[in-house]
């Protein structure tokens, strides 16, 4: 090492002696020597400003590593610098005041791979990405539809339906497979011939619904995934084959689902005209809109604390056409789509990528939820749609519940068709 040190030092020495030798001023040299250091100073600077994204970037990543240093300076306690750096992650997550937003660390980001692999309820398999854009099927449970299908651990699936899942994120792969939940469809498996799995045998229904002591119909639907819509659909079309003269529809706990059974379901009871929209930050939309056909009857939707996503966007669209009177509490105001985002170092954000928006543009999250035309609270929470059948009479009231929500709603109704 010395003799290579000595080397480039010599090969200095030359180079300067000629310089000299050459009859070149002492003066023009040591300019030359500034403008050289000077320019390879701020080019190295320009290329770690470009680096970082610009100016503001690189002055938060300046601070941030200040921060650090003066910390393993001063601090009396030795410092976590692993701790630290996932607590500045989470806390800039926190700043953007979305509690829909956050930070995982890599083993918090490992275990929601695992649990959202495991989410596909009816089929039964886990699955990761691999690097080659397609999904490694991770376990099959004994029993499944997977399992009936032919599927195991190793197989790579390429596709569902014959449509490619090799450009999907984990997320819209989980939403192309929750689409088909309720029926027969294909998985594309590299190297052999597409398997046939068949979910409607696990397929649990999403709605319950009864005609009243009141002749109103009482259509629950718990979820908006897959088939739901055809589910409520039908049952409302029972209910109408038994004349009911008012519909109640009950969505307090729905957790939300896919955006196409919410339209398809709108599209059924609402006139022509736009039913909600969804936006990305660059204001690009897609509009959902709603055909001539419609469903003419007094109406009440229920609504709760623990009514999400597309449930929400439901209830405020059938407000807005003025199509429904709200009752029960606000919503939770979940209506962003989220993505997540993997990092270098294995742990990941879920970040809030879209929003949903109602026919007047409102952002339901912004707003805190959806507001009910009549607050109402049950004593009992866990009442709510418990009533086995009205008792009829002049206030549409019943004795066989104490869903007080659910009474208000029928009785309202009562009054609405009286």
């Amino acid at each position: 090492m010395k003799k290579i040190l000595g080397r480039f030092l010599a090969s200095i020495g030359r180079f300067f002696w000629r310089l000299f030798n050459i009859g070149i001023p002492l003066k023009v040299v040591l300019i030359l020597i500034l403008l050289v250091g000077g320019g390879s100073f701020w080019l190295t600077r320009s290329k770690m400003l470009e680096k970082v994204g610009g100016k503001e970037d690189y002055d938060e990543a300046m601070r941030y590593i200040e921060i650090k240093d003066a910390v393993q300076e001063h601090y009396i306690d030795e410092a976590d610098r692993s701790r630290m750096g996932q607590s500045a992650a989470s806390a800039m997550i926190a700043g953007l005041g979305d509690k829909w937003s956050y930070f995982m660390t890599p083993d918090e980001y490992k275990s929601y791979k695992l649990s959202s692999a495991n989410e596909y309820s009816g089929i039964g398999m886990s699955i990761s990405k691999e690097e080659n854009g397609y999904f490694r099927v991770i376990s099959v449970n004994p029993g499944s539809a997977a399992a009936n299908a032919g599927v195991s651990a190793g197989m790579i699936l390429t596709d569902v339906d014959g449509e490619s899942i090799r450009d999907l994120s984990e997320d819209q792969a989980r939403t192309l497979i929750r689409s088909r939940l309720n029926g027969v469809f294909t998985l594309g498996v590299n190297g052999g011939t597409p398997l046939e799995v068949d979910c409607s045998r696990t397929h649990e229904s999403a709605v319950n619904y009864r005609k009243e002591k009141t002749d109103a119909g009482y259509v629950q639907i718990y979820n908006f995934e897959a088939g739901s819509a055809d589910e409520a659909i039908a049952a409302i079309e029972k209910l109408l084959d038994q004349n009911i003269v008012a519909l109640c529809i009950d969505l307090r706990g729905n957790a939300g689902g896919l955006a196409s059974e919410t339209q398809k379901l709108l599209d059924y009871l609402l006139p022509a005209g736009t039913l909600f929209y969804t936006a990305d930050r660059k204001g690009n939309e897609e509009e959902a809109r709603s055909d001539s056909m419609c469903i003419q009857l007094p109406m009440v939707v229920l609504i709760n604390g623990e009514t999400y996503a597309e449930a929400e966007v439901f209830a405020a669209c059938m407000q807005e056409y003025q199509w429904a009177t709200l009752f029960g509490e606000t919503t939770t105001g979940s209506t962003r789509d989220q993505e997540t985002i993997e990092l270098s170092d294995g742990s990941a954000i879920r970040l809030s990528t879209k929003s949903y928006l109602t026919p007047n543009r409102v952002d339901i999250s912004t707003q805190g939820g959806v507001v009910p035309d009549m607050i109402l609270y049950n004593s009992d929470p866990s009442t709510a749609g418990t009533t086995q059948g009205t008792t009829g009479g002049e206030q549409g009231t019943a004795s066989v519940s104490s869903d007080e929500q659910l009474m208000a709603a029928l009785t309202f109704l009562s009054k609405s068709t009286a």
